[in-house]
């Protein structure tokens, strides 16, 4: 489990803001359950190396002023245009009770229909669980070789390889397998009537 060291905010100007975030630092809130709520700093290079290396779902313990807490990222924002890290929301955790998160779906495998020339649909790119938070994946594998042209997979049919259930709908597509595209090519192939040269055919 990384541990990051923050400080904490007690100065809530724009200008302050803005002097934190061009000292490499992003603002952010620790909020929770039976949890004050506490306005913090810390450097962003290392809150983004360690969801990097870690995932997004990883448990972190914040040392602020010598108070530890773990701790999950809940919200990530960032000006597009500067491509930078404005602020972070993390939510304190308690190990021993489950909650909810979004995990991101890795398809694995070669799905028959593709091989046969259909095109796959990726619906949903994340599935939501239900576990403690030790037991939640970074990412869940969704093998689909055996998904054929037309087939359709659906939340009820995952099976969940961990401590953690599924929430979503379970009639919620994953993945399906269409059929390639019939193209119209008979316009090239075979002149309308009208298009017909003069002089053939008579």
């Amino acid at each position: 489990m990384a541990t990051l060291k923050a400080n904490e905010r007690t100065d809530f100007k724009r200008s302050t803001l803005r002097k934190i975030r061009h000292s490499g630092h992003v603002p952010g809130i620790i909020y929770g359950k039976e949890t004050t709520n506490t306005a913090v700093s810390l450097d962003s290079v290392e809150l983004l190396k360690t969801l990097r290396d870690e995932g997004k779902n990883t448990i972190i313990t914040i040392d602020v002023n010598g108070n530890q807490q773990s701790v999950m990222v809940t919200d990530l924002q960032t000006d597009p245009l500067k491509n930078e890290l404005t602020h972070a929301d993390f939510q304190v955790v308690n190990m021993s009770e489950e909650l909810e998160a979004e995990v991101p779906i890795q398809l694995t495998g070669e799905a028959k229909g593709v091989k046969d020339g259909g095109v796959i649909q990726q619906p949903l790119h994340e599935l939501s669980i239900k576990a403690k938070p030790k037991d939640i994946p970074q990412t869940i594998n969704v093998d689909i070789s055996g998904l054929e042209m037309n087939d359709v997979l659906t939340i009820a049919d995952l099976t969940a390889d961990g401590n953690y259930t599924f929430t979503n709908d379970p009639e919620e597509v994953v993945a399906s397998i269409l059929p390639p595209k019939q193209e119209a090519f008979e316009e090239d192939a075979e002149p309308s009537p009208e298009e017909e040269p003069e002089g053939e055919n008579q």
